[in-house]
């Protein structure tokens, strides 16, 4: 049921969800008073969304000069974006967008003038395309590989090339003629500048991306190797970044389990790796208990990457720091009791639908949408 100012009464839909369940009791059926409540107050959010993206989508398609003449600043397009990720962390929001117009307009803003915009633009395409085939097709039929592949390859801003990696990474995951595209447009190239780079989060989402690509697509393990990357992945097993240093771990297990050549594995300078393994090792071996647990992940990389290459366990296992006591059966979390009655009620009720037939990062703080051009179109 809506307000008297027009929008939903949240703060009745919650005590209404507060009073039909604890959690513990059995559901009751409701009476058709309820259901009819209930309905009107999911429609008139769902309403009220579309209007919101369609006014975003017009604000979206106005020149910049025409938005800075009635004052509007690069950071209220930030906010203004910052609103419409909220609205399409909902699949079927996500897919509406190009439906109304949107998706075009903000695939143009990932070649802004603004280092900010470029970012946050390539935040909203991830979580667009995340888990969402239909939606990776959309932007792969309007080009939008393109933008995300110069701005990760050659923005000036760090920021805006890490947001454009993670924008690639959700958008060729599972999709086979995105990762062709990204093979074709230098993609392999611009990862092997991105781990060469010294901003460790970058590094990381490099790593993270490349080790799915040589797990899903052996063929271009190849090409891997002819870019260097092991080298590069070898030089940053030792980097000062945990995350970094498990991510190229993990890269060069996948390598080392590349028999497909008949020749052993795919990593090259095993001296080198060695001696690169023998310092995880020593430095491993001398953590204390909470860095120890702390550093789980990269102690069984290790194990299992000496293995792998030298058909003998580390001397990791021998020293019991591989599975320390207790982690072989690691406690159950308390089951969650109260998360989804602080759930928004839209997304609540959006997880409790079926799946759709097809398959369907980042965090940003909910803000007041700006005022840009007032009124947008009637929905």
């Amino acid at each position: 049921m809506a307000k008297d100012g027009g929008g939903p009464d949240w703060n009745g839909l919650l005590k209404w969800s507060l009073a039909h369940g604890d959690g513990t009791a059995k559901p009751r059926a409701l009476s058709e008073e309820d259901k009819k409540w209930f309905m009107e107050a999911m429609q008139a959010n769902t309403m009220d969304v579309v209007k919101r993206m369609k006014e975003i989508t017009q604000v979206m398609k106005t020149p910049d000069d025409v938005l800075q003449s009635q004052g509007v600043t690069p950071e209220n397009i930030e906010d203004m974006l910052d609103e419409l990720q909220e609205h399409v962390e909902s699949i079927d929001m996500a897919n509406d967008l190009h439906s109304i117009g949107g998706l075009d307009p903000l695939l143009g803003y990932l070649k802004n003038s603004h280092a900010g915009i470029r970012a946050k633009a390539a935040e909203v395409v991830s979580t667009i395309v995340q888990n969402n085939p239909k939606s990776q097709q959309l932007v792969m039929e309007s080009n939008g590989l393109e933008p995300l592949l110069t701005n990760f390859s050659s923005d000036a801003s760090t920021n805006s090339r890490t947001k454009a990696l993670g924008a690639i990474s959700s958008l060729i995951r599972h999709n086979q003629p995105g990762v062709a595209a990204f093979r074709l447009g230098n993609g392999y190239a611009a990862l092997r500048d991105a781990l060469g780079s010294d901003d460790a989060r970058l590094q990381r989402k490099a790593l993270h991306l490349l080790q799915y690509l040589l797990h899903d697509n052996k063929a271009d393990r190849s090409v891997a190797t002819e870019l260097g990357l092991p080298k590069l992945m070898m030089h940053l097993a030792s980097s000062d970044d945990s995350g970094v240093r498990e991510a190229a771990l993990g890269g060069l297990l996948e390598l080392a389990r590349d028999n497909t050549s008949g020749a052993g594995n795919a990593l090259p300078d095993q001296d080198k790796l060695k001696d690169v393994l023998k310092s995880r090792i020593e430095g491993i071996s001398t953590m204390d208990a909470d860095d120890l647990s702390a550093h789980r992940e990269e102690r069984q990389l290790v194990d299992s990457l000496w293995k792998e290459c030298y058909n003998e366990p580390s001397s990791l296992r021998d020293k019991g720091l591989v599975v320390l006591p207790g982690e072989d059966a690691p406690q159950r979390p308390p089951p969650d009791v109260v998360g989804s009655m602080f759930e928004p009620p839209l997304r609540a009720w959006a997880a409790s639908r079926p799946p759709p037939k097809e398959d369907s990062e980042s965090e940003s703080a909910k803000k007041d949408p700006p005022l840009l051009l007032g009124p947008g179109p009637s929905s």
